[in-house]
This record gives structure tokens, sequence and C-alpha cells, in this order.
């Protein structure tokens, strides 16, 4: 029995940051959080991934409160703990330390097994003719699909 497999992405990631290397971590989160999840309460404006004491933690990912919550329901912005290997964590942030690269979250997904789980990626910034230049090819590909629909 396969089931669906519920997916939030972050569009603006792509379009801001030349992606170098994806990772999945896991995502500590509370319960009433994986509820307004499941609702697709989720936004990931101005969200990005920062170092502290060696662990990595997910700042500015907005979970809405659960409608249903009572006095237990949690703060729609607050930090959350990305996990992954000790080996991951150390290399990731060796690399971060270089010059212009920074780690985004791309997608946020609930698998199989109904756990939550957060696609980052390890990225550069884009310039501004790199952003045009991704621009320019998405229209010639939507102008060449249309011109093979109408014949």
């Amino acid at each position: 029995m396969a089931e669906k497999i519920i997916t939030y992405k972050n569009k603006k990631a792509l379009y801001k940051f030349e992606i170098i290397e994806k990772l999945t971590a896991g995502i500590v989160l509370l319960g009433t959080e994986i509820k307004s999840i499941r609702q697709g309460k989720i936004n990931f404006s101005d969200s990005y991934c920062t170092f502290r004491n060696g662990e990595l933690w997910i700042i500015g990912l907005h979970i809405s409160e659960y409608t249903f919550g009572t006095c237990n329901n949690h703060e729609p912005t607050r930090e959350r703990k990305l996990l992954l290997t000790r080996r991951e964590l150390s290399r990731l942030e060796k690399k971060v330390s270089e010059k212009g690269l920074t780690i985004v979250p791309l997608s946020l997904f609930i698998n199989e097994k109904e756990i939550a789980k957060l696609e980052i990626a390890l990225a550069r910034g884009k310039k501004l003719h790199d952003k045009r230049e991704d621009i320019k090819t998405r229209d010639n590909k939507r102008d060449l699909d249309r011109m093979s629909k109408h014949r």
C-alpha cells in the first residue's frame, strides 16, 4: 500500500540560489506543529539555516498555530533544530565557513512513515545576471511548448 507523500516547496530558494549539494534532515517538531504542517499552513519566506554550538538550526520557518490547539499551542516562528549525523554536520559547517556559501531549506515533506523531513541545500547566492538568464531560458521553454501544442 503506497502512501501519499505530502510536500511543500520553497520556490524562491531555487530562484535566489545556485544549488551545490542537497541533503535530507530530520526536524524537531511539537505535536501541534506537525498537525499544522498536514493542513498545509507553512511558509518558507525568509527562512535559513545556521550553526550554533555545532548544531544546525532553521530560523524563520513559519508554521501557523494549530486551529484546535489549546494553551499548549506552539510559537509560529520558533527556531527548530535539524537532525543530521555528526559527520554531515562537521562537513557542512566547514563548507559554510568558506566564502559565499549558505544552507537554505528547499522543501518540507512528510514521508511514508509519517515523519517530517526537511530537504536542505548547500547553496551560493545568484548574481542578478544569473537570475535574468534563468528567466530568459524559462520564457523560451514556455514559448517552445506553446508552439508545439498549436501544431
